[in-house]
């Protein structure tokens, strides 16, 4: 509620005398008492919450007196209050050229731009309230908000130091000030803002982000320590996700599989909490444990592609549950009927599981799934690869060497395609050829562990979008 609208009750009969009226009207001109009583009727219904109640009278008031600075103001903040955005600039806008030295009109206004989005206003009406109020906290703050909302960090800053200074106990500010010294890298004054507010107030997000600072700054074990107070003060899903993806990300494994364990005992329906859960027992080595907790993350998230990659990763060493593993990849195959790493998916499920003989083996169907695979993703170079695999098993080798082929060409890293080719190329009869593909395949073995390291990097970035999708 604006400080001008109280004063305004003493003010208004002089503003709505008859004398102001427009020279043409076909109703009465308002009486004093009368125009008082309607703006205090929609200053009481303002401050009751009854929005729709407070437009009549002031509407009526503004048709008495249409250059009314106080009723186009409150009229302003009423249609703001029910989120009419659009006629709620209309009359902030109308106060602001009215008294364009109101650091409360110029504020309000801004705050009516910001949330319909146009932050590059909200920003000049703003920085105008603050050149008008330097010593003013909220103006300096909300500066310092709308420069973030557009994604200018350095800019919002000063802003934010300077209402720091005004309020140093002022928590809100001081926390967006201590992220955006995050954001902008400038760790060492991050970590002091944050050290500062625990003085004021010991918050969990305060020290998770005093763990995001240390993380950011390379002390792993410190920011573990600050997820995890995080996670005892505050156990949220949030909160125990950034501990246990930490212990994850430094293969800290059995701390990290009984964080995720706990969390997803108190959070069962967390698909995010679950795949977590799965990567921990994989990398661990708890093949069938991630292959169980990974069907219970697509069951969760039928959606979510990042759970068939790594379901389909534990299934290569723990394929003992392949009707379960089949039915889930053929369920994202139908979701996702134009998506070919799903096809391809379905593809592998199918033939991992029914290896052995099994009469039920179909694999018109399985060449089937890999060449639309291909189809619908031609840089999909596992799929020529698993294609090459089907014809050299059937014996056809030369149907096999382009697929091989291709699948080198999009990646060269692949080392199995190497094998595999070398033996296509030995097998039909190009030995020369077929010795060159398999010392590759020898140079890569040796040279690097490629799914170790491949493994690695898709689990760090699990956690760090998962992190990031859940900032504020």
């Amino acid at each position: 509620m604006p400080k001008t609208l109280r004063n305004a009750l003493l003010l208004l009969a002089s503003c709505l005398a008859p004398a102001a009226l427009p020279a043409q009207t076909s109703r009465p001109p308002l009486n004093a008492d009368d125009a008082n009583r309607l703006f205090q009727s929609a200053v009481q219904s303002y401050e009751a919450g009854r929005y729709p109640e407070a437009v009549a009278p002031l509407e009526t008031l503004l048709r008495n007196a249409p250059d009314n600075f106080e009723v186009h103001e409150l009229l302003g903040l009423v249609y703001a209050a029910q989120n009419q955005n659009s006629k709620a600039i209309e009359h902030l806008a109308r106060a602001v050229r009215l008294k364009p030295d109101s650091v409360a009109a110029r504020s309000n206004l801004a705050a009516a731009y910001a949330r319909s989005g146009r932050f590059d206003l909200a920003i000049e009406h703003f920085r105008k309230a603050a050149e008008l109020e330097p010593e003013n906290y909220d103006t300096n703050h909300n500066l310092g908000e709308a420069w973030i909302h557009m994604g200018k960090v350095a800019d919002a800053i000063p802003s934010l130091e300077k209402a720091q200074k005004l309020n140093p106990a002022a928590y809100d500010n001081g926390y967006d000030l201590a992220l955006a010294y995050l954001v902008a890298g400038r760790l060492n004054e991050a970590r002091s803002q944050v050290h500062l507010l625990l003085q004021v107030k010991e918050t969990a997000e305060l020290h998770n982000l005093l763990a995001q600072i240390e993380e950011k700054d390379g002390q792993f074990v410190a920011a573990a320590n600050q997820f995890e107070s995080a996670a005892h003060m505050e156990p949220s899903e949030s909160n125990l996700f950034d501990w246990g993806g930490e212990l994850l990300l430094h293969r800290t494994l059995d701390p990290a599989v009984a964080v995720f364990e706990r969390a997803t005992a108190l959070y069962p329906k967390s698909a995010r909490l679950m795949v977590g859960l799965g990567m921990a027992y994989y990398a661990r080595g708890n093949y069938d444990d991630a292959v169980k907790t990974f069907l219970l993350g697509a069951d969760l998230d039928p959606s979510d592609a990042r759970c068939y990659k790594f379901l389909a990763r534990a299934y290569d060493s723990s394929p003992s549950q392949a009707a379960e593993v089949i039915a889930r990849f053929k369920r994202y195959a139908a979701l996702q009927p134009r998506n070919g790493q799903a096809q391809y998916y379905y593809a592998m499920a199918l033939w991992k599981g029914k290896r052995t003989q099994d009469p039920d083996l179909d694999l018109k169907q399985i060449d089937s799934l890999l060449r639309s695979a291909i189809a619908l993703d031609p840089k999909l170079a596992e799929a020529h690869l698993q294609l090459g695999n089907l014809n050299s098993d059937q014996g056809k080798f030369k149907e096999a060497i382009p697929e091989y082929q291709r699948a080198l060409e999009l990646n060269s890293d692949l080392a199995d395609a190497h094998y595999r080719l070398g033996q296509a190329y030995v097998r039909t009869g190009q030995r020369d050829l077929g010795q060159q593909q398999l010392e590759t395949y020898q140079q890569l073995r040796t040279q690097h562990l490629a799914d170790v390291e491949r493994q690695r990097a898709e689990i760090r970035q699990f956690v760090y979008d998962e992190k990031e999708s859940a900032r504020p």
